[in-house]
Parts: C-alpha cells; structure tokens; sequence
C-alpha cells in the first residue's frame, strides 16, 4: 500500500521556455477611473464625461472645471475673456498670501476665481461667469468682485443678459474688509443692469455659501441651481455648533431652497444649455407688449402651420344662455374634474417655464406661475390651481392662497413689469387661506400689496376666472385692465354658505343665498364688473377644452393687440379708472 504522503507530493511542471517575472505588477492607466465624491463608488472615467460628469450610480454632482463649464453652456468657439489685466492685491500684506495666488494660478491654470467673458448660447449673446472652486475654494477678494463689477457694467452698457455660475466658500479672509466691500459693489453693478430692464440668472452650483450667497447670487431674476447644490449663507457646520441641534436631512441643499421659496428652479446639467437660451430668447429685445403686433406677424408662418379649431359655442359672449341657476353654476364651478388653471396654460400657450417661491419663506402650492409664449410673445402667467385628488389638494391647498402665494404672484407681476411682458391670471380659489399660520405671516398685507401695486404695474394685465372666484382671495389676483369670467365660473363677495350663515344665521340656505348675490358671470357683466364671458356650450371638461380655448385664445389677441397701441401711462390711468366707476 503506497505511503500516504506520497499521494499528496507536487506535481512536476514541463517547462517551455524561460520566463521572468515582471518587476512591477500591472497597473490602471492613470485616469481611467475616477471616484464618486458622493457615494464614493469607482466609476469609469469616460461614463462620467458622457453623463455630463453626474455619477451614474448615485447621479451625484461632480464639481467641474471652468473650461468644462464653458465647453458645457457656451457655442464652440464664442467665448472671449473679458478682465485679464486685472490684477491682485495684497490689502492686509497677509503673509504667503501673493505666493499662494501664484502657485495656484500655475496649478490650475486660471488667473482667478472667476472667468468672465462673452458668449453665445446657442446663438443667444450674453456675458457669461464661471467661478471655480480649485482657486481657493472661489472665495471672492478684490480682483473677484471687480472681474463681476466691470462685466456687469459692460453687460449694462451693451445691452446684454448676464448669466453667473456661483460657486464660492464666501469672502476671503486674506483680504479682509476689503473683501466684504465686493458684496456691496457687486450688488450696486447688478441694480443698474436691472434697471436697465435687462436679464440676470444666476446659476447656483455646489458650494455656494457666505457673502457670495448674501450678494450676486442671489440677485437674479431668475434663480437656478443644480441638483444637490449646497447653498446657504452660514456653513451647515456652523449652523450645528452654534444653535446646538441636528440639522434637518437635505437642509441646506437645492432642494430644500426650492421647497422654501427660494429658488426659482432646479435644472440638470443636460438641460441647463437649452434652459438657459430659451430663457434669453424670451428677455430679448423687442419682445415688450408695445411690439405685439409685429411679433404675431412675424409668428404667423409658424402659426398656420397649426391651425387653431373655431369655437363651436353659440353667442358672441354666452351671456344669452341662462337655463342654469346660480346654485347649479355654484356646482359646476367646485367640480373637482374642472379644467384648472395649469390645464388652460398648458393649453393656450406654449414653452411654459413654471418659476417658484416668494424668495422668504416658501414655495405655494396654491399658485402656479412663469413665462410662456403666445403668438411669438412672451408672456406672464399666474394661476391658482387646485388639485385633481385628495393628494394634489394637500399640496395645493385646495386652491386657497397662502400670504407666500401672493407674494410669489407679486414678484412674478413685477418681473413682467420690469420685462414689459403682459400678466394673464387664471382665477379659481374658494378663498384665501385661513389659519393661525397664515395670519402669522400678513395674509390681510399680502393681499393689500397685490391690490396696491397690482392697480399701478406698467403693463398689460388681464384675469381670468375659470372657476371660483372666492372673495378677497381671488381680488389678490383681479386687479386688471379686465377681467374675464367662464359662463359657469361664480366670482363673489364671500361663499353661498358664508353669506347666508352671516345675514340669516343658517349656512344651509345656501341655495338661496346664490340666487340673490349676483354672483355668475351673466349677473356681473349687467353690472360692470368684468368685460367678457368666454361660453361654454357644456360646462368646461377635458374633452370641451379645445374649444373653449379656441375662443379664449381669439379674446387674448385681440386684448394683446389692443393694449400695444396704449402707452403705459395711460394702461395706469385706465385701470384705475376702471375701478373708480364701481
């Protein structure tokens, strides 16, 4: 029996020819992979550069070059650096301070923190900035805050939008005082390219912090940010140690400003090139309301292509038909598959750009709004939306505007003020909200400023009402050139409900209440109180939309074309007389 051991012996390798080994082992080459600054996953380098450099595993954001940003955003070739000669001081004499600019300018290559210069985006001339995070974390000094300074004023004297990409740990420290007076300079730069009546978006990305979030970027028209940006004026750090507390999840990310109110919008990478110069088409030259008429002519090849359905609704105004009672229209108007404000907007315009927040406090659900197109013009549109379900209704609110929503309404109004596009409102709210919270935050102010500045905007407004029209919540959005009324919307000075609980203390003589309000629109037409009723030749549904929008659009024509021929004094001068009549 053979020894065990022996079973277990090596087995004898034939060998074929000498081999060495190798000195080194075999390595990647170098920047092939790159790692996830999110998850921290190794990821493929060339699959970063494809995907706009959003880790496709967690869609975390990169933080890119200047170069990158450019190539990103601006046409091939556009792009011509302004500010080079500008050079840095040393205000403090802080020691290893000009050493550490220099050994940062040859490591990345930059002059400063921020590039600026003139582009093209997709055809569309702005000034564009890019700060970038390898120069000292892009902390703004002097030579920052003048690069932005000049390019303002220069934006300012030729005409142009500026377009920002913020990124920064706040003022820099070696400088000092001196640093803390860009904040001022900058801002001053920017109030006169606003009044100038010309476009300012900056576009947050991650960090944007400290006195670059309390100054240039967060003055903007129009505010944007990428996905996950971390923003805020005081680090999240700080905020911690100093108040003690765990901080919320997500506090201080985009998506936490856009839900506050903030931001107007967060747009990815993908995105942001064909975001951005359809945002500088519809701030271009010559599209105010005073050149309607030439807009739509010049947008009418287009236009024909799509010929728009005649309306099959008998009577010029609807006001012929009245076989419904006031109580049956009361109905119809809370029906909750009624056609809503975002449903007309998406119907009547085109390219609509839904913009949010009242810049302190919150996002309103209650209240949509933005920029959209109508026959080549842009536009301002507003609506108080309810929702379709008990789900959308929470976040809407059920159509009842929060002092946050008027406020948004305002801002929006005035951004079309300063762009002298025209303001069309969709009207439908049961009423304003009530409740501690809104009493908390000046719902009767909100509403009185709406109506205050509302009576003296510079340019064309007109309101719609499509369903309620529910007391001084729905006046927050009716002070206007005209107002308008659905055949089956109601508009009044309180609910049926309301009105019979107060003057004969039964709620449930609510029928009779409506019958004696004046409350539909043939009742307030009689009265002077709005110009036109848009028919329906059944109450308005989806299927009815076409042709009630048909009719709308016809009305808003003919309103646009009219109001370019008014001067915008005398747009003021009318709308209050308007109001002085009743």
């Amino acid at each position: 029996m053979p020894r065990l051991k022996d079973m277990f012996k090596k087995t004898g390798y034939i060998t074929l020819g000498k081999t060495e080994e190798p000195k080194e082992k075999p390595q990647v080459p170098e920047g092939l992979w790159v790692k996830c600054p999110k998850c921290g996953a190794t990821l493929y380098k060339e699959d970063v550069l494809e995907n706009n450099y959003v880790c496709p595993k967690c869609e975390g954001y990169f933080r890119i070059k200047t170069k990158t940003r450019l190539r990103m955003v601006a046409d091939k070739g556009s792009f011509e650096e302004w500010g080079t000669e500008i050079t840095g001081r040393n205000p403090l004499d802080f020691p290893g301070y000009e050493e550490k600019l220099e050994e940062l300018r040859e490591k990345t290559h930059l002059k400063e923190a921020v590039t600026i210069g003139r582009a093209r985006i997709d055809g569309q001339d702005a000034v564009i900035g890019v700060c970038d995070a390898r120069f000292m974390m892009s902390s703004m000094g002097y030579v920052v805050g003048e690069k932005i300074t000049r390019a303002v004023e220069r934006a300012t004297e030729l005409g142009l939008p500026v377009i920002l990409f913020c990124c920064s740990g706040g003022a820099r420290m070696q400088e000092g005082i001196v640093s803390l007076m860009q904040m001022a300079k900058t801002s001053a730069a920017l109030e006169r390219h606003s009044r100038a009546g010309l476009l300012y978006v900056p576009v947050l990305t991650d960090p944007t912090t400290g006195g670059v979030t309390a100054s240039f970027a967060m003055l903007g028209d129009i505010i944007l940010a990428e996905p996950g940006a971390l923003i805020g004026f005081a680090g999240p750090r700080v905020i911690a140690q100093t108040i003690g507390e765990k901080l919320p999840e997500g506090f201080q990310k985009a998506e936490f400003l856009l839900e506050k109110g903030i931001i107007d919008g967060i747009v990815e990478r993908k995105n942001l090139k064909k975001t951005l110069s359809g945002l500088i088409r519809m701030h271009g030259k010559g599209t105010g309301y005073e050149n309607y008429r030439e807009i739509r002519q010049a947008f009418a090849e287009e236009a024909a292509a799509g010929p728009v359905q005649e309306a099959e609704c008998s009577g010029e105004d609807g006001a012929d038909r009245q076989e419904l009672s006031a109580w049956e229209k009361v109905e119809i108007s809370r029906d909750s598959e009624r056609p809503s404000s975002l449903d007309y907007i998406n119907e009547v315009f085109s390219g609509f750009v839904e913009l949010h927040g009242d810049r302190s406090f919150r996002d309103d659900g209650a209240v949509v709004g933005g920029i959209a197109w109508f026959n080549g013009q842009p536009v301002t549109v507003i609506g108080q939306q309810k929702g379709k379900n008990t789900k959308e209704n929470i976040t809407r609110n059920f159509g009842m505007v929060s002092p946050e929503g008027y406020r948004k309404a305002l801002r929006l109004m005035k951004q079309a003020e300063k762009f002298n596009r025209p303001i069309i409102n969709f009207v439908d709210t049961p009423g304003a909200a009530c409740g501690i919270g809104a009493e908390e935050r000046g719902q009767g102010e909100a509403i009185a400023r709406n109506l205050m500045e509302m009576s003296a905007l510079k340019t064309p407004v007109l309101s719609i009402v499509i369903g309620e029209g529910g007391s001084g919540g729905a006046l927050g959005l009716a002070v206007a050139d005209q107002v308008w009324m659905m055949e089956n919307a109601t508009y009044s000075i309180l609910s049926p409900e309301g009105f019979a609980s107060i003057l004969w203390k039964d709620g449930k003589r609510a029928r009779e209440a409506s019958e004696v309000m004046k409350i539909t629109a043939a009742d307030l037409k009689e009265l002077g109180i709005i110009e036109q009723i848009i028919p329906e030749e059944v109450p308005a549904c989806r299927e009815s939309i076409p042709s009630i929008t048909s009719s709308m659009r016809e009305k808003i024509d003919k309103f646009l074309e009219n109001s370019s021929k008014v001067s915008k004094e005398e747009l003021v001068q009318a709308r209050y007389e308007r109001f002085r009549r009743m």
